[in-house]
């Protein structure tokens, strides 16, 4: 091969790596360009509504009543009136509708132990499970808490 030859070889080759790179640039320019656009579209994309954190209560008196079937098959019913402030609950108070003797005493018995329990606590940790004995007239006052938390949270 002639010096002259090599020379035309190494321009020729030469000339091809730079419309290579040339050709590489203008490629990643585009698709640079549609890069560029993609951030655009998510960043244009709505944000989502955030939900209220739990917990978060009016403060404020709430009512509401529970009702539970004892053994005598009488429905009795609990109503609870509760006071909330930053979500705790401050001042309580109890009645049941005592239908049955039966109930009437263990309904007694819970009325006079739930205020432990309950005043001084968070509405989002309380769940009465048994106060003095009574665990049915519990599953009434906790479907009255039910109804308070979502009163209290609308």
């Amino acid at each position: 091969m002639t010096p002259s030859r090599k020379t035309l070889l190494f321009t020729a080759a030469s000339l091809t790596l730079a419309s290579t790179a040339c050709a590489g640039t203008t490629d990643d320019g585009a698709s640079g360009a549609g890069d560029s656009a993609a951030p655009e579209s998510t960043a244009a994309a709505p944000a989502t509504a955030v939900p209220a954190p739990a917990g978060s209560y009016a403060n404020g008196e709430y009512s509401a009543q529970g009702s539970y079937i004892p053994p005598s098959n009488q429905t009795e019913e609990v109503d609870v009136t509760l006071t909330l402030e930053d979500g705790v609950v401050t001042d309580l108070s109890v009645s049941t509708s005592g239908n049955n003797p039966t109930s009437k005493q263990y309904q007694r018995e819970f009325t006079s132990g739930v205020q432990e329990q309950v005043v001084g606590k968070s509405l989002d940790e309380l769940d009465v499970a048994k106060v003095a004995g009574s665990s049915l007239t519990s599953s009434g006052f906790n479907k009255a808490l039910d109804s308070i938390r979502t009163e209290a949270a609308g």
